[in-house]
């Protein structure tokens, strides 16, 4: 079992990456089409919020709180 702080440690990084990755996209796509509503907004940072880890996992780099056993 891993601790809390152990999880928090490995996840950080990653956290940080899909924050990254959100404010550009986001600048990308108001760059491209124009400004979001907000319900558009949501369906990108849900996509990257679930898309994020599965990607992570395809190529190896996915931090072990969230290897499938």
């Amino acid at each position: 079992m891993t601790s809390t702080t152990e999880k928090v440690r490995q996840l950080a990084p990653h956290w940080g990456v899909i924050l990254v990755v959100v404010f550009v996209v986001f600048a990308l796509v108001e760059n491209t089409v124009g400004e979001l509503a907000f319900w558009q907004s949501l369906l990108i940072v849900v996509v990257i919020a679930f898309g994020y880890p599965l990607v992570v996992r395809r190529l190896g780099v996915a931090p072990e709180v969230w290897q499938r056993e």
